[in-house]
């Protein structure tokens, strides 16, 4: 199961409670408050794991609790510090208060591995007895209770992190070409909508030049209003410096080429505007097949810009179409 979106109810630890005591030794008759303070409560932390790709651990987890710090005791002792609680997300995990700020604007994006979040700040300690100590009151009886840690509701949403995203509708052939590219082994199928989760893939050998490469669902008209698959995972591309458009060329669907381009770019448009702005490549899929030859030229005039024939089945035109992603990102 692919989870890219959770609701978590975090609580900090409460600070433990300070002590009130008095140095009772033999020869010491009047040794006075030596109350510790109580210990700090416990944070609620989370942290950048790169082997995890989405959040199903805190689907099962949706309340996150750290421990409570221990009390003070006598001789000045400090009570022990509350455990932390630390939770793993993979990277690209942006996190967002509820309720939601005015601006809407995000807590933190998390998208180093190893990037550390205090999501719940835990209580400070009550002060001892021995804190309160001057020189016209020299035995103080009270403690300061803890404080309270912080607690709240967040919701966690995953943004996958790839260079490039395959965009396309349903059966374009996205799949088949993450897996001619890389090692990813997505589901591939002659139906549409097999692709039920992103799927992210290395392309390259070490002694290349190395990219990630993203395939979401396939895109329907309406997605950015939430129709089929597309609405929810279109965030998994908003952070890929280029995307790469795969139509069916062939029609295999009935679909026109042409018609296809234009519904993308729309999509991409009036989900973010800023994905209608970002670089972008024409991949003519299926093109191996007799009926793509009519349809590469319409593709071509609606697109005005490069595109190239490829077939992800057969291998063909994929080298050119790979080095021409490689010449499009950023240095």
């Amino acid at each position: 199961m692919f989870v890219d979106r959770v609701r978590l109810h975090a609580n900090a630890g409460n600070g433990g409670r300070g002590a009130v005591s008095f140095l009772r030794e033999k020869f010491v008759p009047k040794g006075g408050p030596d109350g510790g303070d109580g210990g700090k409560g416990g944070d609620v932390v989370l942290i950048v794991d790169p082997q995890l790709n989405n959040l199903i651990d805190l689907r099962y987890r949706p309340h996150a609790r750290a421990r409570h710090g221990g009390s003070g005791s006598g001789k000045q002792c400090t009570g022990r510090g509350g455990e932390d609680c630390v939770l793993k997300v993979p990277p690209g995990t942006v996190v967002y208060p509820l309720p939601p700020g005015e601006a809407g604007d995000p807590l933190v994006d998390l998208t180093h591995p190893g990037e550390k979040f205090v999501l719940c700040h835990g209580g400070r300690g009550g002060r001892g007895n021995s804190r309160f100590a001057t020189s016209t009151r020299q035995t103080p009886r009270h403690a300061e209770d803890g404080r309270p840690g912080e607690a709240g509701e967040f919701i966690l949403i995953l943004k996958s992190i790839a260079q490039v995203g395959l965009v396309g509708l349903p059966n374009a052939g996205k799949s088949s070409l993450l897996a001619a590219f890389s090692a990813a082994r997505p589901k591939i199928a002659s139906y549409p909508f097999t692709t039920l989760a992103p799927y992210i893939g290395v392309v390259g050998s070490p002694e290349e030049t190395r990219f990630t490469l993203a395939d979401i669902p396939g895109l329907i008209e309406g997605a950015n209003e939430g129709k089929g698959l597309g609405h929810d995972f279109l965030r998994h591309i908003e952070r890929c410096s280029v995307l790469l458009l795969v139509i069916d060329t062939a029609g295999v669907d009935g679909r026109n080429p042409a018609e296809d381009y234009r519904l993308l770019r729309k999509e991409l448009r009036l989900h973010d505007a800023a994905l209608g702005k970002r670089p972008f490549l024409v991949a003519a899929n299926k093109s191996d097949l007799p009926e793509s030859a009519k349809n590469l030229a319409a593709l071509r005039s609606a697109a005005r810009r490069a595109i190239f024939p490829i077939s992800a089945k057969s291998g063909e035109g994929l080298p050119a179409l790979l080095d021409a992603i490689r010449k499009s990102l950023p240095a």
